[in-house]
């Protein structure tokens, strides 16, 4: 069944620059007594007093000045107030690149940066809104938004035909449901060290052009309970299914709706996923490098039809596995002198699933 293409979101141009960063100071000194107006004179008090005053504004007034390298000391530390703003949709991703660029942090989580760069995911289901991130490293840190933009990914309508994932019976909810805690655990695993380059390998080859992340779907008349959050690639029966990086199988079962299903951790937070496989040629555990078989194209599970879904979670945030499949730098980026891009989903859509 077809649907229409959904419609792209519009570039917003302008990065907007929020103010330099300043050296903050932690002077030790301590002024008792002293009442001074805001022209740095002491309104009581000697003229030991009165001069002391106007050193010490005189120092703060010259140190707030100076550029950061000049002004920095031990006892100094720098910060950015505020920054920049990049739009992004849902289930999107973000990048900043910046020489010595150590750690990353958003939603209140810090993780390593990827070869002196931090890459900020969107969740598909995040909310419109803004969220601050930052970027440390050389003993200073900055801090950035991101303004999540609405999105209305496509609709599709789907006839599954009888199938159990169509009807579900209550001991096919309640498996699919145990499924569901188990997976819980596999998001939320400790973050290892990355063991991935961007961008990753073909999950197929040749892989054909990706299809549906994030469409809203309706099964025999019947609403979906999330979107879908993978993309959908048209391959044969019987492909051989590679992994996208080196990493560990954590999870490799028959599953409800997934079907045949291979989940690898590949460190840095990120987790790809390999649904709807006629065959699974890993078992839990194992150790995979890029390019490993780990199992063949087929239709089980949710499925009209043989294809491969592939999908990523990248510090829990769902996202089109696109972004990580092509040249990073195409990735809308925080810093100085970057036109303001708005990151947009560009997966297509099919009848497929």
């Amino acid at each position: 069944m077809q649907a229409r293409d959904p419609e792209f979101l519009t570039p917003i141009r302008g990065l907007h620059p929020g103010p330099v960063t300043l050296a903050l100071v932690e002077p030790n000194v301590f002024l008792r007594g002293l009442a001074i107006d805001t022209l740095g004179f002491e309104q009581r008090g000697s003229v030991k007093t009165r001069v002391a005053a106007y050193v010490l504004t005189a120092a703060l007034a010259l140190v707030c000045s100076l550029p950061y390298p000049a002004a920095a000391a031990p006892r100094h530390r720098a910060t950015t107030v505020s920054g920049p703003t990049v739009s992004a949709a849902p289930g999107t991703l973000v990048r900043w690149s910046m020489p010595g660029t150590e750690r990353c942090g958003m939603n209140r989580r810090s993780w390593p940066a990827l070869h002196e760069t931090c890459y900020y995911p969107v969740d598909l289901l995040q909310k419109p809104g803004l969220i601050a991130i930052t970027r440390s490293g050389s003993g200073h840190s900055e801090s950035a938004r991101i303004s999540v933009e609405p999105f209305n990914y496509a609709t599709q309508e789907i006839d599954l035909g009888d199938i159990p994932q169509a009807n579900p019976s209550p001991e096919d909810l309640k498996r699919a449901g145990r499924e569901e805690s188990l997976l819980a655990k596999v998001w939320t695993r400790k973050e290892g060290p990355a063991r991935f380059t961007l961008p990753l390998g073909a999950p197929a080859r040749p892989l054909p052009e990706g299809r549906d992340f994030g469409s809203k779907r309706i099964f025999n008349g019947k609403p979906a309970g999330q979107p879908h959050m993978g993309a959908d690639y048209s391959t044969s029966q019987g492909s051989h299914v590679r992994a996208a990086a080196e990493g560990t199988v954590v999870l490799a079962e028959d599953q409800f709706y997934s079907g045949n299903a291979v989940y690898i951790d590949h460190g840095g937070g990120l987790i790809s996923m390999y649904f709807h496989l006629s065959e699974i040629k890993v078992k839990a555990g194992q150790e995979v490098k890029k390019g490993d078989t780990v199992g063949l194209v087929g239709t089980t599970g949710r499925s009209t039809g043989a294809h491969l879904f592939f999908g990523v979670r990248w510090h829990n945030a769902r996202i089109n596995p696109q972004f990580l499949l092509e040249d990073p730098d195409k990735i809308p980026a925080v810093g100085p002198g970057t036109p303001g891009a708005t990151t947009a989903p560009h997966s297509k859509t099919s009848g497929m699933r």
